[in-house]
């Protein structure tokens, strides 16, 4: 147990933990003292002098090193000049006073020493109304300054310091948090100061400019209006916007988020998300977002969004009612008897999937996950334990990343697994490539494509990164598919949970599996009941089919001509796409910033998301869709309440007994305290206070009976001579249509399709990097740009999925290169 201890602020006596600084003691204690340059997620130092208080300790007796006793009581000495709170550490017996004369003076000394060089911008800055700088000028600042206008600092006005983040210069302050925050908590240091004295200004060090996921979260940290994210300038102002509670889509963490809305004209007057904020939830996200889940909202209020019921006629769609259009659905549904076949993905909610799958068992049809990962039955089994916080992880513990790039498939999980690293914990990352994560490892186990399985299968033989695992006090595996088949995964997820339960890692929090799931709620619907198919276009060829929330036809051309080839198809999804076209029935469902519902993460963490804005045409929630289908066919599903779906679901699935929504909707005391009216402490991350979820108890934990099923390992393919392996990786900024709709992320971050090579292989075809080339691949060509990397092998081409290429799986194949067939 770490040692208290025991302090006086303002009279108060306040106890906390022994290593504590001083401003964060107070704000544990409810007492705000101001501060610029601290940040509670970020190291001390002192930059700014905001927070100047008096601080006195107990005396001690040069002699007998004996606390000198006055009056009963310990003599106090106080420093003749004021110290700062963010730096020094509490100590027993230590006396701080924050409101005497003499520390408010030099607080006042400080905001005016600072609004020397600042412009009188409040009227017009993006930051006025949750500006720190403005609170606390009018709280601690001198009613009138002693400087002229014509002696601050001028600039040229807001600069790019990459696509997503612009700068204005006048306005900094020089605390660095921005600076920090990338190279002490993102691992990034592609910030810095340049110049000297009053020219002294932040510049990217990177190109790209700002190159990092994170940028985003300088802004919400930023003391002052210097940086405003490109999409939100000038976009509304603070007291405008309403707040509502969310959950990301993005990918399988279920990063906490808060949608701002409020009605806007050239909107026709609709009200409209205008940013996405982090909702603190120290468990999941803690306060941070990474970029994609901060700028991809715009896909739900994009023009290709569906608004009415569409039913095929003379080869066109056209309009219809529910009524008719429920029906036509429900007559093939209700004839095709097990042709019948439901194909979702994990970007539905846990209760339109239960729904679903409701309609499916009953009418006697199949279930199938959209997905190209195997292995949530076994995080089932050893998922991680109730109560798991990767921020709770560091010296004595273990983390294992096999087989997926962390970065570009859940870039919050990429950051705590390498906090948890910075704090001591041993990391291990296995990987037939480099990725980012690498150097922060201290083992890298490099293994060729198609040998992930057996590479943790050596982790149960003896061994120095064997036994550093086995030895661990907790141990948490995350596995993806990068670069791997849905049969690769099923075997690399068995030999994961393996080795857990040989080496006694599963079963109690930070302890178990993870996987590194495609969508936000893959694992809800493998808890649900839906499950992938290996050979997906003989599963709906010839059969009567219904989709919701995919696109196999934009994903892969093959799907296309098997759905061309089913008897009915009907679509269920927000937007136009590839797979709407080719339906004979399109239904037009509701976006999850109009609805509520609830997710379940990676970490197997059920959470609540709730309605930010009014719902676009007559389009209706997914469960509802499915509930009005099924009436059409005799079946009664619960259909007008999301909350009520939940407790039908909570009732007939073990692993979600007990939970409600009123139980997701719970929440406790989080530290550091974030949220509130004192913008200057920790940013403008927002309070949670509407749920910070409930994590399921997987079998290990619950006491249950753990059988680890062996999955055979098919043959790693081997490309020949003139063949390339080409293997399918995950690009966070893809051109999947939930991307593709944020003009933010347009342009360099989402760039063209490329093919990454060997050197050698490159040579070998006859291209450099930067070439644009012709690729053929599975009988679809595409043009790609060129990318080398010498980590991977010599006979592998990395294809990333949702890029226009369709490649669902590793592939032996030759490659048309630069027009000629090489």
């Amino acid at each position: 147990m770490t040692k208290q201890v025991t302090l006086s602020i303002n009279g108060i006596t306040v106890i906390v933990p022994d290593g504590t600084l001083i401003a964060d003691a107070a704000k544990m204690a409810g007492i705000d003292i101001p501060v610029f340059c601290h940040h509670p997620k970020l190291e001390p130092v002192g930059m700014c002098r905001m927070c100047l208080v008096e601080v006195g300790r107990p005396m001690l007796d040069r002699a007998t090193g004996q606390v000198v006793m006055e009056n009963g009581q310990p003599k106090i000495q106080f420093m003749p000049k004021l110290e700062t709170a963010c730096t020094n550490r509490v100590s027993d017996g230590m006396v701080v006073m924050t409101t005497t004369d003499k520390a408010l003076d030099g607080q006042k000394g400080t905001v005016e020493f600072l609004l020397t060089s600042h412009p009188l911008d409040c009227p017009v800055c993006d930051k006025g109304g949750e500006c720190p700088l403005q609170n606390l000028t009018m709280a601690f600042g001198p009613g009138q300054s002693r400087f002229i206008y014509d002696e601050k600092a001028h600039f040229e006005k807001q600069v790019p310091l990459g696509d997503l983040i612009w700068l204005d210069r006048e306005r900094c302050i020089q605390c660095a948090r921005c600076i920090r925050f990338q190279d002490e908590v993102a691992g990034e240091a592609v910030l810095g100061f340049d110049e000297r004295g009053r020219n002294t200004q932040i510049i990217s060090l990177s190109e790209p400019g700002f190159d990092s996921v994170f940028s985003g979260n300088t802004t919400d940290i930023c003391p002052v209006g210097a940086l405003t994210t490109a999409d939100f300038r000038f976009g509304a102002r603070p007291w405008e916007l309403k707040a509502q509670a969310s959950i990301c889509t993005q990918c399988p963490v279920g990063c906490n988020t808060t949608l701002n809305t409020r009605r806007e004209a050239k909107a026709g007057g609709d009200i409209v998300v205008k940013r996405v904020m982090p909702r603190q939830n120290e468990e999941v996200n803690e306060i941070w977002l990474c970029d994609k889940g901060r700028f991809t909202y715009h896909f739900t209020e994009s023009k290709k969004r569906l608004t009415r019921p569409l039913v095929r006629k003379e080869d066109k769609l056209a309009r219809a009612s529910w009524d008719a259009a429920t029906k036509l659905a429900a007559e093939n549904f209700a004839k095709s008897k097990k042709d019948f076949v439901v194909l979702a993905s994990g970007r539905l909610a846990n209760e339109d999937l239960f729904n679903l799958k409701s309609l499916a068992d009953t009418a006697g049809g199949t279930t199938i996950l959209y997905s190209n990962m195997g292995g949530g039955d076994l995080t089932a089994l050893v998922g991680v334990g109730q109560g798991t916080n990767i921020g709770k992880m560091g010296k004595g513990d273990a983390i294992l990343v096999v087989a997926s790039d962390l970065y570009q498939e859940a870039p919050i999980w990429w950051l705590r697994v390498k906090q948890a690293a910075d704090r001591g914990a041993t990391l291990i990352v296995a990987n037939a490539r480099e990725t980012k994560l690498d150097k922060f490892a201290k083992f890298v186990i490099r293994y060729a494509q198609g040998d992930e399985s057996k590479a943790v299968n050596n982790l149960s033989n003896k061994g120095k990164i064997a036994d550093e695992f086995a030895k661990a006090k907790n141990a948490i595996v995350f596995y993806g598919n990068d670069g791997l088949s849905l049969s690769d995964t099923a075997s690399l997820s068995s030999a994961c949970a393996t080795l857990l339960k040989e080496t006694d890692h599963a079963g109690r929090p930070n302890n178990g599996l993870v996987a590194v799931w495609e969508r936000v709620n893959d694992q809800g619907a493998w808890e649900i009941g839906f499950r992938p198919e290996p050979d997906l276009e003989k599963a709906l060829k010839g059969k009567v089919v219904y989709i919701a929330g995919a696109d196999p036809v934009g994903d892969d051309p093959a799907l296309a001509k098997a759905l061309k080839g089913a008897k009915f198809v009907a679509v269920q999804d927000i937007l136009e796409t590839a797979t709407t076209e080719v339906a004979d029935v399109v239904f037009p469902a509701q976006a999850y910033t109009e609805r509520e519902g609830t997710f379940t993460s990676g970490e197997r963490r059920v959470q609540r998301f709730y309605a930010a804005v009014p719902v676009k045409g007559d389009a209706k929630p997914d469960y509802a869709i499915t509930a009005q289908v099924a009436k059409q066919m005799g079946v009664i599903l619960e259909g007008s309440s999301a909350s009520v779906v939940f407790d039908i679901l909570s009732n007939s699935l073990e692993a979600f007994t007990d939970l409600s929504y009123d139980k997701l909707a719970e929440t406790h005391g989080q530290w550091p305290i974030v949220g509130r009216g004192d913008l200057y402490y920790g940013g403008t991350t927002y309070e949670n206070t509407q749920g910070l979820g409930v994590q399921l108890v997987p079998t290990a934990q619950a006491g249950g009976t753990v059988r680890i099923p062996k999955v055979r390992k098919e043959a790693a393919l081997r490309p020949k001579e003139n063949e390339l392996l080409a293997v399918p990786v995950t690009k966070l900024y893809d051109h999947g249509v939930t991307v593709s709709s944020s003009a933010a992320l347009l342009g360099q971050w989402v760039g063209e399709p490329t093919v990454t090579l060997h050197p050698m292989a490159a040579k070998n075809l006859g291209v450099e990097a930067g070439a644009r080339v012709k690729i053929s691949l599975n009988g679809v060509n595409a043009e790609v740009v060129v990318k080398i990397d010498d980590t991977i092998s010599a006979g592998v081409a990395l294809v990333p999925r949702s890029m226009g290429i369709a490649i669902r799986e590793p592939v032996v194949a030759r490659v048309l290169l630069a027009g000629k067939v090489k």
